[in-house]
């Protein structure tokens, strides 16, 4: 990961959101994922669920699973210091050949060397999802 004030916002999240997938599918040891994407006292809100380091370590089992192609689509970011909010959109494409596309508008908190320490999403799916989910496989 790069360190987060070497790149623009909008680099830094994409960076990040593929660094965590590409890790999580190509299937890195799920632990090893999560020390270098995130702090150990990570807390994440999504869509007003809280999720702490044990959720999002088993939030990445069906990842792996089912997860086949993806892009991240940063519309827009903005930091200060370590803080960036952004609105960015994910295209996925699943084992079973469904496209999704999922808005998400995020407030987060970043260490220095890249690591998500709080998060605030707020997620939207998009329907019809567009047919083309990017080309990582």
């Amino acid at each position: 990961m790069e360190p987060f004030t070497s790149t623009t916002p909008e680099r830094f999240i994409s960076d990040f959101f593929t660094s965590l997938t590409e890790s999580t599918v190509r299937g890195d040891a799920p632990e090893s994922v999560m020390a270098r994407h995130f702090t150990p006292d990570i807390v994440q809100f999504s869509d007003g669920t809280r999720l702490e380091h044990d959720r999002l370590l088993a939030h990445l089992r069906p990842v792996r699973k089912n997860v086949v192609g993806w892009r991240f689509e940063v519309h827009e970011a903005i930091a200060d210091g370590n803080r960036i909010a952004a609105r960015l959109t994910i295209h996925a494409r699943t084992r079973k050949g469904g496209a999704t596309a999922t808005e998400v508008h995020l407030l987060g908190e970043f260490t220095d060397d890249g690591r998500m320490r709080r998060a605030h999403q707020l997620t939207r799916a998009l329907t019809p999802a567009p047919a083309d989910a990017g080309g990582q496989a």
